[in-house]
């Protein structure tokens, strides 16, 4: 398109953009550019003159707003409206033939067809558009929650900033990589060299760094790619069958999308695409460290679900690990936030897997014992992709005469509580789960979570802050916070810090089947926490009844171990000894009598075998939005009236309770002939159990 310099400035700024944005999508998406980069340069020359001299004409998709921005203070949270799932990952043929096994059993089908691409080596990210225009991007993050790094990613020549064509959604999360090609990595290094600066270590470490640039204007000056793969949310748009459909809505909107994506049917479609990318992966220009497996069919997806934050319909498949020889020179333990104590093997560094590695998990002692490890040994590092570095094995032909075993600590490295290994577990644990400050993270954030004690406000971000800075060091001390130093907190202000003490007041009342709960020990859901108050009526009488049992722990038969505790329903012999430890920690007890000092309490429970009522002896499955009331409100009607609730739809779930947009578990039960109920008629179900006599 030519640009008509007599045209008036706002004319001529359209047209400039028009232009240059054809070019920038021909450059960086098609890999097919029209003119020179002298050219284009004199174009955005054209076009940023124009702008200056008349600032109104400036619009947020402007190719002159790619250069970068003044430097940002911090990224700000984003809440993604779609999680961002993670995969679940395979490393055989075997691993992969039971992943398409469990989707064909599911879907009850004999071939599945799938969609088989390239797993790039980069940063996962989302972009937001409004209308057609990017209005903001963002990191994974957990998955939940991820940064704004709105100003890096516009910086990336192949994210469009505005979406091209007629059909495109009124608002649309747009899910991809953002990555280093190879030749751009070798430049990056070349010019770090001939300043004197440190080298990046591989490509994905240069990518992730670049885009967590508070200065954009150094993003700018880095070659990033992105290729779309996925949507997340999306609105005003109707989305196709296939995933196939929607990578092309997604190249007809301006983005790129490998060209090495490829429909395969079955297992062995997907492992011939495997071994052909195995074999052009040295000459590909950029890190792929796997391929990736999804259900072709998009309603086949809302049938298989998710588990847990990954996918059931899609699948990693990871390329062979990278391998190393060094020498192990001592083992460490750490104690993770659910007090399992982890061996960590300290090594001489070595390059392996495009990273220097001078740690790697030797995961427990059973493993040790196996693999024969022992410090001063030479071993093999193997590590694959983004997988945590392993000690895979000894070379013991090398073994010097030093070589010394290595011993499980028989107390915490932390807290110098008792570390225990229980008959048949394979973890070792810290048991002083409620002192312990290895564990104070993930205590807290169980202690106050929504089923717990329920202390709206006190987020992950917020006990980070308050358990870096000394002003939280065990659970007590959550309801010893003062207004003034809560308000000083980052991202806080005395109207949030007020609202977050009206909420810890208001969570010192609760019940003692939610208090059990937030204490976090270990296999004891809500059901649990709920038949252990119903049972003893009172923590008092469930403590000392943990102690009475306590020396039954080690019984050489089941049938003798924690007799007391085993006549509360569903409570075994493996539940009941770690009932039996976690009461046995003075410091757990200690902590559980600071709570109650600082004023947590709950109403005398009336002792009782279990629930009963009209949903006695009943499964019953929550779908759909109901209306005025919550799930977890009606989950706690159905329990207390003698019912329990499931997540999934089988033979044995007894009723289907759905509401407004239920999906594919009111489908499943309509299939299995399981009566479907609305709010209404159990209201209806509950109320008539209570008039009969």
């Amino acid at each position: 398109m030519d640009v008509d310099v007599t045209a008036t400035p706002a004319a001529r700024a359209q047209a400039l953009r028009a232009q240059l944005n054809e070019h920038n999508h021909r450059y960086y998406v098609l890999d097919d550019p029209s003119i020179s980069d002298a050219e284009y340069d004199a174009l955005l020359r054209e076009l940023s003159a124009l702008e200056h001299a008349h600032p109104e004409l400036l619009t947020p998709d402007s190719p002159t707003q790619r250069v970068g921005a003044p430097p940002a203070h911090e990224f700000a949270p984003i809440t993604h409206r779609a999680p961002m799932l993670s995969l679940n990952n395979c490393f055989n043929a075997g691993e992969l033939a039971d992943f398409d096994r469990r989707v064909r059993e599911t879907l009850g089908i004999a071939i599945v067809d799938y969609v088989a691409e390239p797993k790039l080596d980069g940063l996962g990210v989302s972009l937001t558009y409004e209308n057609g225009l990017f209005i903001q991007g963002a990191t994974r993050g957990d998955g939940q929650t991820g940064e704004d790094i709105s100003a890096n990613l516009r910086t990336i020549g192949s994210i469009p900033l505005r979406l091209r064509g007629s059909d495109i959604p009124e608002w649309v999360e747009v899910r991809g990589e953002v990555f280093l090609p190879h030749a751009g990595f070798a430049q990056m290094n070349a010019d770090a060299r001939a300043r004197g600066d440190k080298l990046y270590v591989n490509p994905r470490n240069a990518a992730a760094g670049s885009l967590r640039q508070l200065d954009s204007r150094q993003t700018a000056r880095r070659p990033l790619q992105f290729y779309a793969y996925a949507l997340g949310a999306v609105q005003g748009w109707r989305e196709p069958a296939r995933h196939q459909d929607l990578l092309a809505a997604l190249r007809a909107w301006g983005f790129a999308v490998s060209d090495l994506i490829q429909p395969v049917q079955g297992a062995a479609g997907c492992m011939a695409f495997y071994e052909a990318m195995n074999a052009r992966r040295p000459t590909l220009p950029f890190d792929i460290d796997g391929v990736v497996y999804k259900v072709d069919d998009l309603a086949a997806r809302e049938e298989l679900g998710s588990v847990s934050r990954a996918p059931r319909w899609a699948i990693a498949h990871k390329f062979a690990a990278e391998e190393a020889q060094t020498v192990l020179e001592n083992v460490e333990f750490q104690v993770g936030r659910t007090g399992a104590v982890t061996p960590v093997a300290r090594l001489a560094p070595v390059f392996v897997g495009g990273a220097t590695v001078s740690n790697a998990t030797l995961h427990n002692m059973d493993e040790i014992a196996r693999k024969d490890v022992r410090i001063g040994d030479t071993v093999i590092v193997r590590r694959a992709g983004d997988v945590i570095p392993e000690v895979k094995e000894v070379v013991l032909e090398l073994r010097p005469d030093s070589a010394r075993a290595v011993a499980l600590p028989s107390q915490c490295p932390v807290c110098g509580g008792h570390i225990e290994r229980e008959v048949g577990e394979v973890v070792a644990r810290c048991s002083n789960g409620l002192s312990c400050q290895a564990q104070l993270h993930g205590a807290l954030l169980h202690f106050v979570s929504r089923r717990a004690l329920d202390i709206e406000g006190l987020g992950e971000k917020l006990l980070v802050q308050l358990i870096e800075t000394g002003h939280v060091k065990s659970l007590a001390d959550i309801f010893g916070l003062q207004l003034k130093p809560l308000a000083e907190l980052e991202r806080m202000g005395e109207k949030s810090a007020q609202n977050v003490l009206d909420a810890i007041e208001k969570s010192k009342t609760t019940t003692l089947a939610r208090f059990l709960y937030a204490l976090g020990i270990r296999d004891v859901g809500e059901a649990t926490a709920r038949d252990l108050a119903a049972h003893f009526g009172s923590l008092e009488a469930l403590i000392d009844t943990a102690r009475l049992d306590a020396p039954t722990i080690h019984a050489e038969k089941d049938k003798d171990c924690c007799p007391r505790l085993r006549q509360v329903p569903d409570v075994g012999p493996i539940v009941a000894s770690k009932i039996c430890h976690f009461f046995g920690e003075p410091q757990n007890l200690a902590a559980i009598q600071a709570l109650q000092n600082a004023g947590v309490q709950w109403p005398q429970v009336e002792k009782s075998a279990s629930p009963q009522g009209i949903f006695t002896g009943k499964t019953v499955v929550i779908t759909g939005t109901l209306p005025g009331v919550s799930r977890d409100q009606a989950s706690e009607l159905i329990q207390t009236h003698g019912g329990k609730v499931s997540g999934s739809v089988s033979k044995k779930t007894d009723y289907v309770l759905a509401g407004e947009a239920a999906g594919s578990k009111l489908a499943k039960a309509e299939q299995l002939g399981v009566p479907v109920l609305d709010w209404a008629q159990v209201l209806a179900m509950v109320k008539e159990s209570q008039r009969t006599p």
